[in-house]
């Protein structure tokens, strides 16, 4: 067998695995110029970048499931890369990427017609955009032929874990809010 023979499914694999990694690189980044903490740094500067990432990450999903079009083994047909849960291979966690694909186009989008539906109302949709980078990892885990490999697990560990971790502590700040749960922050000293 050619490398020619294996260049579609080769192609999805990378373009599958980039987006991964360039989802959670914007994930993160949109997370801190949410958050609106650091006086010192501008993070809104980093607007542009976020907004490249998003796009390149929608570029790569686009490709991962495009390519597996000419794939000879596969064979999914434009329904089984188009349509949750009718795909030969692995249909839930094939569904569930094509879920989170979607997903992460119509919020990532949705920021060029921000004005239209309205700053505030875009921005709690667009905290939804987190639920779907979730579902590409679980879907990635699922069907993904490299998702153990400890390459993999390196390469991807190192660009999902500190984004992880931000929407962790973001979720809990938004429930401790929601909750009207006391933060965890230091009491202050009365200076009698």
């Amino acid at each position: 067998m050619s490398a020619g023979h294996h260049l579609f499914w080769i192609t999805s694999r990378a373009a599958g695995t980039a987006a991964l990694i360039t989802a959670s690189i914007s994930v993160a980044i949109g997370i801190l110029i949410g958050s609106r903490r650091s006086a010192t740094a501008p993070l809104s500067e980093l607007r542009p970048v976020h907004e490249a990432l998003s796009l390149a990450t929608l570029a790569l999903i686009a490709l991962h499931g495009i390519s597996l079009l000419g794939d000879h083994f596969l064979h999914p047909g434009l329904a089984g890369i188009a349509i949750p849960f009718v795909g030969p291979y692995r249909p839930a966690w094939t569904g569930i990427g094509i879920v989170a694909g979607y997903g992460l186009a119509a919020l990532g989008l949705s920021y060029y017609w921000r004005d239209a539906i309205g700053a505030a109302r875009w921005r709690r949709w667009h905290r939804f955009t987190a639920l779907f980078w979730v579902f590409g990892i679980v879907h990635t885990i699922g069907s993904g032929t490299d998702a153990l490999q400890p390459w993999f697990l390196f390469l991807t560990g190192a660009a999902v874990l500190p984004a992880a971790f931000l929407v962790v502590a973001r979720t809990a700040r938004g429930l401790a809010s929601a909750l009207d749960l006391p933060r965890s922050d230091p009491p202050v000293r009365q200076v009698s």
